[in-house]
């Protein structure tokens, strides 16, 4: 069977890039994360991890949208082989059913980490010089009109907590935040 991952950072983003491409390539099966991959503790990620089979291969776009560093990719590819399952990266053009697929593995995850490390090394140095110029004032904060109604009817029980969520187009995490510093 063709399992298929796809990951973007966030909630906003956008998956169908991806899903495009593993659907084209015959995916019998699809596990879509929205989390950052800093971790290897994600929900579809586990779910997916749980249901692969013996013969199964797990497609991804690339190596970074599966693992951002080279341990939890080679613990997650690792797990894969010790069940019989292979690895596929489409972007990278891995396939780990070969002795040079599982080099360019390892060759590739770490490139993928050391780029990703200076991505955040330039952000962090051109965030410090606009600091310094006074023309960083970080992200504005979004604005939700109708939050303290919406929230007021959540509390007196006539929406649900996921309605509201809806309502205002907001995540689990943004809206229970926002809940308390109501109470504040």
């Amino acid at each position: 069977m063709k399992i298929g991952y796809v990951r973007v950072s966030t909630e906003e983003q956008n998956t169908a890039r991806q899903e495009i491409m593993l659907r084209e390539l015959g995916v019998d099966e699809l596990f879509v994360d929205r989390a950052s991959g800093k971790n290897a503790d994600r929900t579809e990620l586990n779910r997916m991890m749980n249901f692969v089979r013996r013969g199964d291969t797990v497609i991804v776009e690339s190596i970074s949208r599966f693992a951002r560093n080279t341990r939890d990719l080679l613990d997650l590819v690792e797990q894969l082989t010790a069940k019989q399952v292979e690895f596929v990266s489409r972007k990278e053009a891995i396939d780990t059913t070969t002795p040079t697929g599982k080099f360019m593995l390892t060759v590739f995850a770490a490139v993928a980490e050391l780029e990703r490390e200076y991505i955040l090394q330039r952000q962090r140095e051109g965030i410090a010089i606009a600091k310094q110029q006074g023309k960083y004032r970080g992200r504005p904060p979004k604005v939700y009109p109708d939050f303290e109604r919406i929230a007021a009817r959540w509390q007196k029980g006539e929406i649900t907590a996921v309605q509201a969520m809806k309502q205002l187009g907001m995540s689990k995490t943004r809206f229970y935040e926002r809940v308390k510093r109501l109470k504040k």
